[in-house]
This record gives C-alpha cells, sequence and structure tokens, in this order.
C-alpha cells in the first residue's frame, strides 16, 4: 500500500492522471484505507459513493470547521488568516445553517435566471474572439472566459478587474503547480489576502452604489434582523470568486478534452444539441469532477466498513473515486452523454455543503457546451494538455486546439452594452 500512498499524496501523480487505477484498486480492496502522509499524521481515504454520501450528510459527526476541508493541516493560524469557522466552506451548523440562510438571498432562481439571456449573449462575444482564427488554447480562451465573465456579472466587477479574479483564483488553488507560483512560499495567502481586500472595496463601493447584482444582495440581506458581517462578507465574496471560476472552467476544459477523445458523442452532441445537451452537462460533471476531494475532522468513534474511526482523525473524501464507483455507474470509465441514471456528486453528496452554484454551473456549462457544437467545426488538438500540479483540483491549465475557421455573430469591437 505505500505505492498507493505516495500517490495519493502526491500532486505530480494526480497532473500524471495516475489516481484513476489507485482508487478502482482501493474501491475493491480497501475503500475506507488508512493512507500514510509523510509529514502529516495520516488520513483516511474515502473511495465509495455510498460512503461519500453518509459523511456529507452526518455534519455533526465529520467537521468541515475542526480543521478544515484540504488534506494539509491548517497552518494559517499564525499568520492572522484563519478561516475556520468565518468562512462557509469551512463552518458547521448552526453557524453554517445561519450563513446560508443569509447568503441564498443572492442566488435565488429568479436571480439566476435574470442572468441567463446575458451570458448566453456574452458565450456568443467569447467564442466570436476565437472563430476566426482557427486556432486558439481552450482554457484560457474559451474555458476561463464565461466563468469569470459571469461571476464578475454577478458580483458586479468591472470588466477590466475580471481578470485580476483569474489571477487571484490561479494562485490560490495552484499553491503546489510552479506556474502560478513565485519564490515567495506564502503565494497563495497574499493572493486571498489581496482577494479578500478587493472585496472590501467592492463591498463599500455597493453600500455607497447600490446595484442589481448579488454583493449590494448580500450587503442588505437580512433575516430576523441577522446580517451577514463585514468579515464575513468579504470571507463569502474570496469564496464565490474563487470557487465559481475555478471548477467550471475546469469542468468545461474535461468536457471538452473528452468530447474530443470521443468523437461519436461529439458527433451525437452536434446532432442535435438541444436534445442531448443536459445529459452532456451531467456526464462532463461526473467525468471531470472539478475538485477532487474536500476533508472532514472525525467528530466522534466510529466503524465504516470494518475500519475504527478516532475522533479527531482526518477524513479525505474523494469525489473523484466516488464518481467513478462501479456499484453506482455502468461502465463508469466510458464517456456517456446519455448516462441515465447519473447520480454524480460533483456537487458534494447533499447535505449542508451542497453546492450553492449548483444551478448557475449547470447554466455556464451548457450554454458553452451549445455554442461551441454549433459554431467551431472540426476541432482537433493542436499539442498537448497541461494539467495542473494538484490533488485537490483536477485542473486543467492549457488546451491548445485548432479548428475551421468561421464567420463571427457580431460585429467586430462589439460589446455586451453596445
Amino acid at each position: 500500500m505505500e505505492i498507493i500512498d505516495s500517490v495519493l499524496t502526491n500532486p505530480e501523480a494526480f497532473q500524471r492522471m495516475e489516481h484513476h487505477e489507485v482508487f478502482a484498486q482501493l474501491r475493491q480492496e480497501d475503500p475506507v484505507h488508512w493512507t500514510e502522509e509523510a509529514t502529516g499524521p495520516g488520513f483516511w481515504s474515502i473511495t465509495k459513493h455510498a460512503d461519500l454520501k453518509l459523511i456529507n450528510r452526518d455534519a455533526e459527526g465529520f467537521s468541515s470547521e475542526a480543521n478544515g476541508v484540504n488534506i494539509i493541516e491548517f497552518n494559517d493560524v499564525e499568520s492572522g488568516f484563519d478561516m475556520r469557522g468565518k468562512i462557509m466552506l469551512m463552518t458547521d451548523p448552526p453557524r453554517h445553517t445561519r450563513y446560508r440562510l443569509l447568503v441564498n438571498k443572492g442566488f435565488t432562481p429568479r436571480m439566476i435566471a435574470l442572468i441567463e439571456q446575458h451570458l448566453r449573449f456574452r458565450t456568443e462575444l467569447i467564442v466570436d474572439q476565437i472563430i476566426e482564427d482557427g486556432t486558439c488554447d481552450f482554457v484560457t480562451d474559451l474555458a476561463a472566459e464565461l466563468p469569470l465573465q459571469a461571476i464578475a456579472e454577478i458580483m458586479g466587477v468591472p470588466d477590466e478587474d475580471r481578470h485580476l479574479l483569474f489571477d487571484w483564483s490561479n494562485r490560490m488553488v495552484g499553491a503546489d503547480d510552479p506556474e502560478y507560483q513565485s519564490e515567495n512560499p506564502d503565494e497563495a495567502t497574499m493572493a486571498a489576502a489581496e482577494l479578500y481586500m478587493y472585496a472590501a472595496s467592492l463591498g463599500e463601493a455597493r453600500r455607497d452604489d447600490p446595484r442589481e447584482d448579488v454583493v449590494t444582495k448580500l450587503i442588505n440581506a437580512e433575516i430576523d434582523g441577522d446580517r451577514l458581517t463585514q468579515e464575513e462578507f468579504e470571507l463569502f465574496i474570496l469564496l464565490l470568486a474563487v470557487a465559481g471560476n475555478e471548477t467550471t472552467r475546469n469542468a468545461t476544459a474535461h468536457g471538452m478534452i473528452a468530447l474530443m477523445e470521443n468523437p461519436e458523442q461529439l458527433a451525437k452532441l452536434r446532432s442535435d444539441p438541444d436534445k442531448y445537451i443536459d445529459g452532456a452537462v451531467e456526464e462532463v460533471l461526473r467525468w471531470a469532477t472539478p475538485v477532487l476531494h474536500f476533508r472532514r475532522t472525525a467528530m466522534k468513534d466510529l466503524e465504516l466498513r470494518g475500519k475504527q474511526i478516532k475522533t479527531g482523525d482526518k477524513v479525505v473524501m474523494w469525489h473523484i473515486s466516488a464518481n467513478r464507483d462501479e456499484e453506482v455507474f455502468d461502465d463508469p470509465f466510458v464517456f456517456d452523454i446519455e448516462r441515465t441514471p447519473n447520480d454524480h456528486i460533483a456537487f458534494g453528496g447533499g447535505g449542508a455543503h451542497f453546492c450553492l452554484g449548483t444551478n448557475l454551473a449547470r447554466m455556464e456549462l451548457r450554454l458553452i457546451f451549445h455554442e461551441i457544437v454549433s459554431r467551431m467545426e472540426d476541432i482537433e488538438f493542436d499539442g498537448d494538455i497541461e494539467r495542473l500540479r494538484s490533488n485537490f483540483i483536477g485542473g486543467v491549465k492549457h488546451i491548445p486546439i485548432r479548428f475551421t475557421p468561421a464567420a463571427r455573430k457580431h460585429a467586430e469591437g462589439q460589446t455586451v452594452d453596445a
């Protein structure tokens, strides 16, 4: 099992895509596996779909707040950037319940529906930017743009600032990847601090100039006299900027790779996008699983599949493994846009921390893939795929592609406000 542990704790192994074989072995032989760490206390690797659902739905037994949600032990206490119990991702009920009720005010189905037509037009403009060239980097030119513009739209971030969000989120989630890190070992913390300060200035601007955006709604959200504190607001904006950007970008990238590597599925989607798009989006989410794991801390002694988990143990839920579970998915290593049922847990396995941006992410994926298959013909790889060095985010940094050039839909230079 030393080889297995060396894969699970090594970001480069995930970058080389070695993890799927390891997880398949664990699901069959040791689905609740004690994983040794070279520089940590070790952790339980949870690899089965049913077990992830069980843990996700037991907030009393498994805490997000005690020691955070990543494999790496929380070490930002001395730096003063300890987010446990403050950022929604690292809170437990009842604190999390209160927080969620307040931020839900900015993510109603009505709010999401209001921006769909706007984002559809933005999607057309994004494809317009590359359609005449016949070549692009799919990640930076296509996959990254719509999530960035969507988050900027709902937050009220000016267009000229949206690539700041791209830079900050890359530096925060790319802590193990040399492309996104400087010589400063605290680069990720610095990026978080910069984004935190930007959130504070954005909140101040909306207090002086309220608008129809999520930031304004969050500032004014109130339930029985209870409101978000300044710190809670700023940390939620930080979470929204990173989670809302990285996850959809990487799902789009993985989805395009899967479609290109399975041309019969791409052809099927092209043949009738309206018919197949919803199924394609769900399969892309299962296949990609952009967040590879979330961690919990056991708050009680318990037994799971014959293993004794002790209070205080680190418990790591591998979503990427659960979404390939042979007991749940027929032929889980086959990419099938007509897969039914498709009970993936890319958004979490239910419970308190079920993804707040689920509807927004699905909408963005529908928009971008519908536009791509409707307008971009003869798509081929034009170089090597570059993946993120991480065992937390299943990221893709670059996908060079070529395709048959085509005409724009809108005049060059036209903007959303034109």
